[in-house]
C-alpha cells in the first residue's frame, strides 16, 4: 500500500533542492519527485456523477506558465503553444511578517502589514505525450471511477527533474492607504518531465488508476 500523501510536501522538496543548488551540489537531472496536486486550487477540476460511476476531469488548457523561460514568441500557434511549460498547482504557504507604521496618505499614519505567499508548482514540458494537442477547453486528464471514491479522491504526479531543476519568480505589491499590506508573491517551480498522473484514494493511499504517456488505465473501468 502506498502512503495517502506524498512523503514530502512541495515546500520541503523545493527547499531541499534549493539548499543543494546553493551549496554547489545540485542533484543530477533525472531525480524522481512525487507530489500531491492541490485540487482546491485547480479550477479546471470537475466531477460528474452518473449512477455508480463518476467521470473525473482535470483540464489543462489554461495551465500554462507565463514566465520568461517558458515563453516562445516565435511559436506557430497552429502546431505549438506559445508557452512551453505547463503547470500543476501543489501548495500555497502564507507567512505574516509583522507590520510597520507608514504615512501613505498625507497626515494619516497607518499600520502596514507585511504578508508573503509562496505558491509551489510542478512545471513540465511534455503534456502532449499524454494526449494529442487539440483546441479544446476540456482537454486534460480524464478518469472513470467508482462514484464512492469521489469523497476521498486525490491526484498525485510523478516526474523526473530536468535543468534548471527549480525556478522562482517574485512579484511585490506596495502597501497603500486603501490596501495597507505589503504583499510579496513568490512562485516556485519544480522543473521536470511528467512521468505519470495517479488518481488515489486519500483514505487508504491506494492508487485507483494511473495515466502514463500513451497509456491511460483510468478509462478502462
Amino acid at each position: 500500500m502506498t502512503p495517502a500523501s506524498a512523503l514530502d510536501s512541495a515546500e520541503q522538496q523545493f527547499e531541499r533542492l534549493a539548499a543543494q543548488v546553493k551549496a554547489g551540489h545540485p542533484p543530477s537531472p533525472g531525480e524522481t519527485v512525487e507530489v500531491d496536486i492541490d485540487l482546491a486550487a485547480s479550477s479546471g477540476f470537475s466531477v460528474e456523477l452518473a449512477g455508480e460511476k463518476a467521470q473525473v476531469r482535470y483540464r489543462m488548457a489554461f495551465n500554462q506558465i507565463a514566465e520568461g523561460w517558458s515563453w516562445r514568441p516565435l511559436a506557430d500557434p497552429a502546431v505549438d503553444d506559445y508557452y512551453r511549460y505547463k503547470f500543476l498547482p501543489l501548495q500555497s504557504v502564507a507567512v505574516e511578517r509583522g507590520e510597520y507604521a507608514h504615512e501613505d496618505k498625507i497626515g494619516v499614519t497607518q499600520q502596514m502589514k507585511v504578508s508573503w505567499r509562496y505558491d509551489y508548482f510542478l512545471a513540465f514540458d511534455n503534456l502532449y505525450d499524454f494526449y494529442p494537442r487539440v483546441v479544446d477547453d476540456d482537454a486534460g486528464f480524464v478518469a472513470e471511477l467508482p462514484a464512492a471514491a469521489v469523497g476521498h479522491l486525490g491526484l498525485r504526479a510523478r516526474a523526473h527533474l530536468i535543468e534548471p531543476l527549480i525556478s522562482e519568480s517574485t512579484t511585490f505589491w506596495k502597501a497603500t492607504y486603501g490596501k495597507p499590506t505589503d504583499f510579496t508573491l513568490k512562485k516556485r517551480y519544480l522543473v521536470s518531465v511528467l512521468d505519470e498522473i495517479d488518481f488515489v484514494d486519500t483514505d487508504s493511499g491506494k492508487v485507483l488508476c494511473r495515466i502514463r504517456p500513451a497509456s491511460n488505465d483510468c478509462l478502462k473501468r
